[in-house]
């Protein structure tokens, strides 16, 4: 067995005899096994927010999506349609036409985004699963609201006596007058709740309506939604893609459509790692004092151990495997400590943002080796500056 590691394995098992050094050396592991512990709850919490926020996403936007190169709308042939359709790895694709529209009920207004939408978009997205109540039904006369949007206007479903009114701005130039615009009676079939923000932005309707109600030609889309079947598949099939509708339009797949809340989402990620790795800095270094003291008061034994042959950079390294040792063992309680406390977390969700809903948390085996990592640099940092005060000067007889 290596010598260094032989003696910092007992000095770690053994007793001081000054119970001030006794007090210190176990408030030193403690503390380390709490900041391992508390970074490695504070990551996991974070991956669950990061999980729950971006299952909005999941739900309301496809795999991969086709948006004009220039303008606001782009056409889409029968030929390019049938390109589509023998492209292999594409399971679904959705034409839609989306425009900014003025809603209006009885007294109430509001302005928000109306989709027109093929009977293929509940295919490509899982929008439909968001219905809170009502049906999702689709046509020349009904469509599906968010729930902010009924709230607003106070419209509910099966309104045919006061149904919403959509007002569109008709293309061209020219003052604004009341032949300028165009409306649209629609009922609601159903509504659906995703988010706040979301729930008050969309009205979905038929394409063909919408098409109409905006002046557009029957292939003029703003965009083309696309479901894969095979996520590993997706950059094989967005190349195809490409080569079909070639430079009129920009594709994105979901990341690249919702990259402001991934950049946010990982710059908050980083910034609290940051600091609660700070935070773990400075309380490590109490493995400087604790080390320094158990030189201290081994320095006997030092002599002793000088004496007999042991060199000086034996003996340093003794004092240093020992502060490995404290941070790495202190480090493995922690996590294993906080690990037990994600997983009754995930099992019975005993704590809580509101009554039905438990505060979202994530195991990864990514953040158990980052908090290892983290506390392994930090214990060798820490353990290399309290073993180097050991001086040949100290240990002379």
């Amino acid at each position: 067995m290596n010598f260094p590691f032989y003696i910092a394995k007992r000095y770690v098992r053994s007793k001081s005899s000054q119970n001030a050094v006794n007090v210190i050396n176990f408030i030193t592991f403690l503390v380390t096994v709490i900041g391992s512990a508390a970074l490695f709850i504070v990551l996991s919490g974070f991956a669950g927010l990061k999980s729950f926020s971006l299952s909005f996403s999941n739900t309301f936007d496809p795999d991969l999506k086709a948006l004009p190169a220039t303008g606001k709308f782009f056409s889409v042939s029968p030929e390019e349609e049938a390109e589509l359709a023998q492209i292999e790895g594409l399971a679904f694709y959705s034409k839609e036409l989306e425009e900014k529209v003025y809603l209006k009920h009885r007294e109430k207004g509001h302005i928000a985004f109306i989709k027109g939408i093929d009977t293929n978009y509940t295919h490509v997205t899982g929008i439909d699963s968001t219905l809170l109540y009502g049906t999702w039904r689709i046509n020349s006369q009904e469509a599906v609201a968010g729930i902010g949007i009924t709230n607003i206007l106070g419209l509910t479903i099966n309104q045919y006596q006061n149904p919403l009114v959509v007002l569109a701005l008709k293309p061209g130039k020219g003052s604004l007058t009341q032949k300028s615009l165009k409306t649209k009676a629609l009922v609601l079939s159903g509504v659906y709740s995703v988010e706040e923000n979301l729930d008050k932005k969309y009205v979905f309707a038929d394409l063909p309506s919408v098409q109409q109600l905006l002046e557009k030609k029957a292939n003029q889309v703003s965009g083309v939604n696309f479901k894969v079947q095979n996520v590993a598949q997706l950059a094989a099939v967005k190349s195809k893609i490409a080569a079909v509708f070639g430079n009129k339009v920009i594709l994105k797949d979901r990341q690249e459509l919702n990259s402001t809340l991934h950049r946010m989402l990982n710059t908050e990620n980083l910034a609290t790692y940051l600091i609660f790795t700070l935070v773990l800095g400075i309380a490590l270094f109490n493995v400087v004092g604790a080390i320094i003291m158990m030189i201290l008061d081994k320095l006997q034994n030092l002599k002793t151990l000088y004496s007999l042959g042991t060199t000086l950079k034996e003996l340093r390294r003794i004092y240093f495997m020992q502060g490995v040792l404290v941070t790495g063992l202190g480090g493995f309680i922690g996590v294993v400590f906080a690990s037990l406390l994600i997983w009754s977390q995930l099992a019975f969700g005993w704590l809580k943002i509101t009554p039905s809903l438990a505060y979202p948390v994530e195991y990864q085996w990514i953040n158990v080796l980052i908090v290892f990592g983290t506390i392994f640099i930090l214990g060798i940092i820490a353990s290399k500056i309290a073993s180097s005060r050991i001086t040949k000067k100290m240990i002379s007889i």
